[in-house]
Parts: C-alpha cells; structure tokens; sequence
C-alpha cells in the first residue's frame, strides 16, 4: 500500500470498519448469487428486518451494495464484485494460519497418536464455493 494522506486513511478503515460485522459479511456473502429483497435477506440471516435494514445501510455508504425499489419491495445486489476478491485473499491468509498453527501443534502429539489433519488451503476450501472445472472460482 503506497503511503496516503490521513483523509483516505479514515475512509479506508470506514470501509474495512463495514466489513468488520459479521452480519453484514453474511448479508455479502447471501447476496453471491444475485440481488435479493430484505425480506429474503433477514430470514437468511436470522435477523430482523430493521437490522438488516441498518446493516445494508453501512454497506450502501461505503458503496459495497446498490438498492433498487420496487413497489414496496428493497431489492440490493453487489455493487462491486471486487469485494469478493478482497474476502477471499483474508479468508486464503486465515486459512494459511490455521495450517501453520496446525503444524506446529502437531510436534505436540504423542508419538503413537495421529497428528491432527491438516486443514484443505486450496481456495475452493476456503471459499466453501466449489471450484470450476479448470479448479478455478
């Protein structure tokens, strides 16, 4: 990251700081394979709908979600696809941790026990989406 001004430094951790909220990272993630209403996000979510309401809120100001009306129906749907590509290289890093750690538990195991199995790092994992038939997303 090129050094920034203090401005776009707290526009960016305003951005992260969106990110952040598990629930909001659910909403992202329901919202993979298409627009969907807020109805249908809160029931997939679990929330209420003011919640949820409040939620894609804070996504709409950073800009990560576009809202379409329609009759009295929200409609929101992925404004930047990008940000997928953003949670897949943290979920990539998480994953590449857990595997360290997992290595260097395993030095601990008995010498007669199995030591624990690795967890898979392959993207696919750690998405949890299938991989395409190049193995790629």
């Amino acid at each position: 990251m090129e050094l920034l001004p203090d401005d776009a430094l707290i526009q960016l951790a305003s951005y992260f700081q969106a990110l952040a909220e598990p629930s909001r990272l659910r909403i992202l993630n329901l919202l993979r394979d298409g627009e969907r209403s807020v109805g249908e996000l809160a029931r997939h979510c679990g929330c209420s709908l003011a919640n949820v309401s409040r939620h894609l809120g804070h996504l709409a100001q950073q800009g990560l979600v576009l809202r379409e009306s329609r009759g009295t129906s929200a409609y929101y749907r992925i404004a930047d696809p990008a940000v997928y590509q953003l949670c897949d290289l943290v979920c990539g890093q998480i994953a590449r941790q857990w595997a360290h750690q997992a290595r260097r538990h395993a030095a601990f195991a008995s010498p007669g026990q199995p030591a624990a199995e690795q967890p898979d790092t392959t993207d696919a994992a750690v998405s949890g989406r299938p991989a395409g038939p190049s193995g790629q997303m």
